[in-house]
Order: C-alpha cells, then sequence, then structure tokens
C-alpha cells in the first residue's frame, strides 16, 4: 500500500507536468543558439559558418565574439556542421531542437593545410589515430530511440557487431569478441566507473538494468579493440560516456516515466561560469518482474550529478556524482517447479554504490593538462536461508558483506604539435577490500566457513602515445605504450613484466576505399575477490596470480558513400594467457560471473589460455532527419583450456550474431523503429547427478553441481528475437512532450534451455548415513519468452 501511495504521487506530479505542457500554444520552430571557439586558444572563432547537418541552407555565421543564431529551426534531432577557414570542418554530438535546447558550445582544431575556401563535408562516421579498428560512436538518437533497449545503454550496444547477448534474459551483460563481462570497463568523462549496471556481480559486471541515465548521456564511444592507452584494465572493451554540460542561460528539466522507473533530471546555470546537471530515479521494476511471474523482485534507487565551472578563460572543473542503492528481495508468493528452482539458490541482493571524481583541465595553447581524482565504493550484501526460512539460525546457508573501494589519483598532458599529438600521463591508485562471510559448504569438516579478510593493494601506471596524420589526411598511425604495478606480490611490482604496447595504421584509398589496422597486449588485474582470498592461517591463496594478458590483432576495410553509408569488414583474433584458473572445477575465472551473487573467491593458479577470432560486417546508413540504420554479423569463436590440454568452447562461444536495427522519422513528429537480433545457441554443462543428489551436497548450495569433466559439450538452440517501437514527440513554446511504446519480443520467441535437476525434498534412503543420504531428484523444464509491451511519456520544460 505504501508503494502505491509512492507511485501514485509521482503519476501525478507527471500528469500536472503534462498539463502545464498542454496549456501551451504548439510551436513550429525555435531558435539555435550557440558558440564557436578555438578548442586549444579558448578564443571565441568570428565568422565561421555552423549549418544545420544535411541542411546546408540553414545556417548562420558566428559573430566577433563567436556567438551564433540559427532562427526558425523545426524540432527535431540534429547535428551541427562548423567550418571556417584555418580550421577543419567539424561535426557535433546530436542535440535535441525544443524548448528546451542547450546553449551548443562547438570546438574547432586549427588546420593550417586549410587556406582555400571551406566547403562543410561533415561525416558522422568517426574513427581517431588511436582506434581507427573497433570504435563505434553512440548519438543521441540511438540513445532515445533504439527499440527494445528501453533507453538503457548495455543493450543499446547489443545492436554493434561482436556484441552477444543473453537471450529472453533480464540481464546486461556485455559480452564482446569472445569475452567475458569481467573483461569491459567503463569511463564517464575521464573518471572510471567500476560498473554501470544495478545489482552488480562481484567480480565481474552485469546486472538487469543501467545505472547511467541516458538523459544525461551526450553520446557515447564503444571500443570494441585497438584500447587507448589511457583507459586501463580493458580485455574485450572500454565504455566511454561524454556527458552533457549544463545551459549556460536558462534552466530546463525532463520527467521521465518509462519501463522500469520514473525519473527527474535537470541542467541550468548556478553562477555565470558555473553549470549543472543532474538526475534522479526511482524504479518500480519490481512491480513489472511480479507481473511477468518472476520470483525475484529487483528495486533501485540511483542519482548523478555534474558541475562543471570555467575557472578562467583556460581552465576548468568538473564534478561528477554516481551513485545507485539496490535492493532484491525474494517474491516466495510465485508458485510453480521453475520459481521453486530460482527460489531455492537466489539470495536477497542488497547493494550501495558510488563514485565521484574532480577533473580540473587546463588549456595552455598547444598543449592542454589535466589532474584527476575519483573515488568509487561497493558495498555488497547476499542473505541465504534453506527454504527462505529465516526464523531459525540452523537455516542459515550464506550471509556476506563485502565492500571493494579505489582511490585514483591520474595526470595527463595532451600537445598538438602540427602533424603529431602527443600524449603522456602517470596514474596512482589504491584499492580496498574487506569480507565478511558465513557460508555453508559441501564437503568441510565444519558445516560453515567463517571467512573474514582485509586487503590494501597500492597501484600504479605510466602511458605514451604519439599519433600522427599526414597533410592529406589520408594516413593516419598511432604508436602507445602503457605499464601497470602493483605491490600485491613481487612479481606484479615488476610493471616491465605487464608492459602494454600498441599500435594502429589507416590509410585511405581513395574518397571511398580505406583499410585499417591495429595490434596491441593488453592487461587487467585479477578481480579484488581473487586477491583477497585467505586461507585458515592468514596467507594470501592466490599470490601467485598474475595480471591476466590478452594479445589482440585487427583489420578492416571501409567502404563509404557520401558520407552516409558506410560499410566495414573487419577481422580480429586474440589470445589469452595468465588467465586464474579454478582449482576446484578446472573452469577459468573468466568464464564465470552471468549470474548474480559473486565470483573469484576461490583458490586460482595463472594457467589457463584461451583464445576469440572471427569477422565482423557492418553497415551504418545515415540520412540527417530521416533514417538510422546499423546492422552487423559477427562470426567467431571462443576458446579455453587448462595449460596445454585441447581448446574447449568457453561459455561465451555462441559462435554467431546477428543484428538489424533501425529507425525511421515520420512526419508530425512520429518514428517507428525495430530491432532483430538473432544470436547462435550457447555451450552448457551437464549436471553431475550423483553429487547434486547427496543430502549434504544439496543443502550447502540448494541448486544442483556440474559435471565439470564434460564442461560445455552440449549446446542450446539458437534464438531470434523482434522488437518495434512507435514515438510521437509534441512540441509546444514551453515544453515537449513524448510518448513511446516498446513492444519486446513481438513474436514470443521461446528460448529452449536444458531441463533444470532439482531435489524433491524427500530422501530416497533415510536409513543411510548422513553422509550417503540422498534425496530424490526431479527435472524441470525450462522454456521462457514473452512479449514485454511498454508505455513511456517523458516531459521536457
Amino acid at each position: 500500500m505504501h508503494c502505491t501511495s509512492h507511485m501514485g504521487k509521482r503519476l501525478l506530479l507527471l500528469l500536472l507536468s503534462i498539463g502545464c505542457c498542454l496549456a501551451g500554444f504548439a510551436a513550429e520552430s525555435y531558435t539555435l543558439r550557440g558558440r564557436v571557439i578555438d578548442r586549444l586558444t579558448r578564443r571565441p572563432v568570428a565568422y565561421a559558418a555552423v549549418v544545420l547537418d544535411g541542411q546546408g541552407d540553414k545556417g548562420a555565421s558566428t559573430d566577433s565574439t563567436g556567438r551564433f543564431a540559427i532562427e526558425r529551426v523545426r524540432p527535431g534531432i540534429y547535428r551541427l556542421a562548423a567550418s571556417c577557414i584555418g580550421y577543419r570542418n567539424t561535426l557535433t554530438p546530436e542535440y535535441v531542437v525544443s524548448a528546451a535546447t542547450p546553449f551548443i558550445e562547438i570546438e574547432l582544431v586549427e588546420d593550417a593545410a586549410q587556406l582555400d575556401a571551406v566547403t562543410v563535408t561533415p561525416t558522422p562516421f568517426r574513427r581517431t589515430a588511436e582506434s581507427p579498428v573497433g570504435l563505434q560512436v553512440i548519438g543521441l538518437r540511438e540513445i532515445e530511440k533504439s527499440p527494445g533497449a528501453n533507453r538503457d545503454v548495455s543493450r543499446i550496444v547489443r545492436s554493434y557487431p561482436g556484441v552477444s547477448f543473453s537471450p529472453v534474459g533480464y540481464r546486461n551483460d556485455l559480452i564482446v569478441r569472445g569475452g567475458g563481462p569481467s573483461e569491459n570497463v567503463f569511463y564517464m568523462d575521464g573518471i572510471e566507473i567500476p560498473n554501470i549496471n544495478h545489482f552488480a556481480t562481484q567480480g565481474a559486471s552485469g546486472g538487469p538494468v543501467s545505472i547511467v541515465n541516458a538523459d544525461l548521456v551526450r553520446e557515447i564511444s564503444f571500443y570494441t579493440g585497438a584500447f587507448p592507452a589511457d583507459r586501463a584494465g580493458a580485455l574485450s572493451s572500454v565504455l566511454d560516456f561524454r556527458l552533457r554540460d549544463g545551459d549556460p542561460e536558462k534552466h530546463s528539466f525532463k520527467a521521465t516515466l518509462g519501463a522500469s522507473e520514473v525519473s527527474l533530471s535537470g541542467n541550468g546555470p548556478l553562477s555565470e561560469r558555473t553549470t549543472y546537471l543532474f538526475s534522479v530515479r526511482q524504479s518500480y521494476l519490481q512491480l513489472l518482474f511480479k507481473m511477468l511471474g518472476l520470483p525475484f523482485l529487483p528495486n533501485y534507487i540511483d542519482a548523478q550529478v555534474k558541475i562543471k565551472s570555467k575557472l578562467s578563460a583556460r581552465d576548468e572543473l568538473t564534478v561528477l556524482g554516481l551513485t545507485g542503492i539496490d535492493n532484491m528481495r525474494l517474491n516466495t508468493d510465485e508458485k510453480g517447479e521453475e520459481a521453486e528452482y530460482l527460489l531455492s539458490y537466489l539470495p536477497r541482493i542488497r547493494q550501495e554504490t558510488f563514485t565521484v571524481g574532480a577533473v580540473y583541465r587546463h588549456y595552455a595553447g598547444q598543449h592542454t593538462q589535466s589532474v584527476s581524482l575519483s573515488h568509487n565504493y561497493l558495498n555488497n550484501r547476499n542473505l541465504k536461508y534453506r527454504d527462505n526460512d529465516a526464523s531459525s539460525d540452523e537455516n542459515l546457508m550464506l550471509r556476506l558483506r563485502s565492500v571493494e573501494q579505489k582511490t585514483t589519483l591520474r595526470g595527463e598532458n595532451r600537445s598538438w604539435l602540427g602533424r603529431w599529438t602527443l600524449t603522456e600521463g602517470v596514474e596512482l591508485n589504491y584499492r580496498r577490500y574487506t569480507n565478511r562471510t558465513l557460508q555453508r559448504l559441501y564437503g568441510r569438516e565444519t558445516d560453515f566457513s567463517d571467512y573474514d579478510t582485509r586487503l590494501g593493494i597500492a597501484g600504479w601506471g605510466l602511458f605514451f602515445t604519439a599519433a600522427y596524420e599526414s597533410s592529406d589526411k589520408r594516413f593516419t598511425a598511432s604508436a602507445g605504450l602503457r605499464a601497470d604495478g602493483c605491490d600485491y606480490s613481487a612479481r606484479m611490482r615488476q610493471f616491465w613484466r605487464q608492459l602494454s604496447p600498441r599500435l594502429s595504421l589507416a590509410y585511405a584509398l581513395g574518397d571511398a576505399w580505406s583499410v585499417k589496422g591495429s595490434a596491441g597486449i593488453y592487461h587487467q588485474l585479477p578481480p579484488l575477490t581473487a586477491l583477497g582470498l585467505r586461507d585458515n592461517d592468514g596467507a594470501w591463496v592466490n599470490r601467485s596470480l598474475r595480471y591476466m594478458r590478452v594479445k589482440a590483432l585487427s583489420a578492416g576495410i571501409d567502404w563509404r558513400l557520401r558520407d552516409r553509408l558506410i560499410v566495414s569488414l573487419e577481422g580480429f583474433r586474440k589470445g589469452y594467457d595468465r588467465i586464474p584458473l579454478s582449482l576446484a572445477d578446472g573452469i577459468p575465472l573468466v568464464c564465470k560471473g552471468d549470474d548474480y551473487g559473486t565470483v573469484g573467491a576461490e583458490p586460482l593458479v595463472s594457467t589457463a589460455e584461451g583464445r576469440a577470432y572471427g569477422a565482423e560486417l557492418t553497415a551504418r546508413w545515415q540520412i540527417p532527419g530521416k533514417i538510422n540504420l546499423v546492422g552487423s554479423a559477427t562470426l567467431f569463436r571462443s576458446e579455453y583450456r587448462n595449460g596445454q590440454g585441447r581448446y574447449v568452447p568457453s561459455a561465451w562461444d555462441n559462435r554467431y550474431v546477428v543484428n538489424l536495427s533501425g529507425t525511421y522519422d515520420l512526419p508530425r513528429s512520429w518514428s517507428v523503429g525495430a530491432r532483430l537480433s538473432w544470436i547462435g545457441g550457447a555451450p552448457y554443462t551437464p549436471y553431475d547427478e550423483a553429487k547434486s543428489s547427496l543430502v549434504s551436497a544439496w543443502d550447502a548450495q540448494g541448486r544442483p553441481y556440474y559435471d565439470y569433466a564434460c564442461y560445455n559439450t552440449e549446446r542450446l538452440a539458437a534464438f531470434g528475437q523482434l522488437d518495434l517501437r512507435i514515438d510521437k514527440t509534441f512540441y509546444f513554446h514551453r515544453c515537449m512532450l513524448g510518448i513511446y511504446i516498446d513492444l519486446q519480443n513481438v513474436t514470443a520467441s521461446r528460448l529452449e534451455r536444458p531441463d533444470v535437476l532439482m531435489s524433491t525434498g524427500v530422501i530416497a534412503n533415510p536409513a543411510a548415513p548422513a553422509d550417503e543420504q540422498r534425496y530424490l531428484m526431479k527435472y524441470i523444464g525450462q522454456s521462457s519468452g514473452t512479449l514485454i509491451p511498454t508505455l513511456g511519456v517523458t516531459v521536457e520544460f
């Protein structure tokens, strides 16, 4: 009743906002205002041409202060193209033109080669000298209107090559180019975010829904290869978020009622030189999950804030904050065998996470220096009782509280020296890990493991990159080097053992064709859950672990048609070594982590090896104001082995992924979108029936044990899913009202998974000794997949 009351208040506030909108008069056009500055000197650029991308006749010139105003712009989503003699043509990220359109600041880069008249020929398909392959830039249109994604960042990137997904799943694990969910890193305006999902799997990543509110995101750079040297710890991907800046001239707000939450975001000036940006969200995901008949009910609150202050013409300070509070309780009222199985082992999960950081940036002509300080925190608590009966401590199966913290100080200098760009930097960090766990384990002399550990690790990193671009812009090259170390062990202190060199090359064969390639070595520290494991004598169990390493090679070719259509073919190969291997079950640690809970707290050795290789075909077609289409097909293999043994499929070896996603803008501010996804069946491991039926074994974890001697010898069937979305936007003088219908899994495709082995609770041989008693077992069919309709409403004012 309490929850229903609060929900009613939120709906009332949203309806009042809609009423305020409808009280205005419909608007046909708006004025777009902004300023053009020199990126290095921060001085205004006078008499630059600024036009709407794709509408060269709709634009304006900047005045002597660099300001411009484009009158009578129809509402919609646009990019701006800016040009000026002596500067490179620039295409901005996407902006929504409405009553809340922000003041737009455009940075131009000086180019001495441009001495003649400039023709604006912008391109939305970007690449960098450091990352010519494996880079996708995701704009505002895709973030706002991606079908089936519900503005969830982790689901949006599913449309891009190399990205697998969980069919009919309720998790956002990123599986990129055959790598596990623990191999990805996330950055937001230069600050590292340890995980972007609520209900994170400690030691890996993923969860049912993103922490990041898409209302605050300007665009996303998604790297699946050729990782920048200043982004540490990536083995499979980097998601680099760029947040919007607050509007320096007016306040605006946006209320959203979405598939899983209600949110409020806003931005505006705090003073003449300081702006703010914020969002707060409250979920009602538990209502959706209860409607779907799921036995777990997640609830969360999250908030973000960004404050940016221009201390002077050449100095600025940005402060970021991100927090999430999670509470997942069990829906014990749900009936049925599948619910019974999930309730038998899923714990009650509570998490609190936050990241705070500040970035100071100084623009000194050809050189830009930045210093950042950040701290992130995760408090993870799991609680589980047998049969979910907390009336007696004898039923306790798991009580875990684990805290991870990381403080990072980072300094960087970037220099633009003609055709060369040099970047050098240093990073210092300190990690803190504590864990107190009381857990029932099978095979121990005592019923419970009482585990208590504390760990502190000081780490450091150095990086350098040199990038070159030829005078005709046809050839680019980048060479970089990164070195990381920490004081966990003598081997890890020797930073030269963790050298990460990388090289990228690209060459334009003509106006349409270009070739590109990269090679690099990348390192990642094993999770703190593994490094912090102690034995009964207090010694570190996994002291022999090394930094995980991958040697990656990729090459490709692009074909472009008038900067509206690009077709790209890329091949990649990744070789893994120094991967932690579980001594208990013989499985690489990176093949775990796609379920709730924790991974890594077990004896490990760095002897596993792996490989992933494949090819990606991508096509992107964009017509401003009309079409945005992305299609990709990936064929790949992902395999691991222990030492010199034979390779076996990894947990992420789906073999192929096909995605086709697009939106089409109709007259009168309507748009329609669709996404078709098809993924090969994942391998799986059969159960060990003999071990699982033992009363002592089943009671220890409440779920069956796998037969790891037959690891991933079986495979699921392929799965396809179609999602649809319809948007309608109403524009008024004072606000914007958006309504959308999102239909996930329109075809109601069913995913057939292996039957689950489960105890009946009846002991077959009660007269036998306690350690030989066995439950009568049964198999439960697992088939999932249903149509999930969502109605969303947004009000911007």
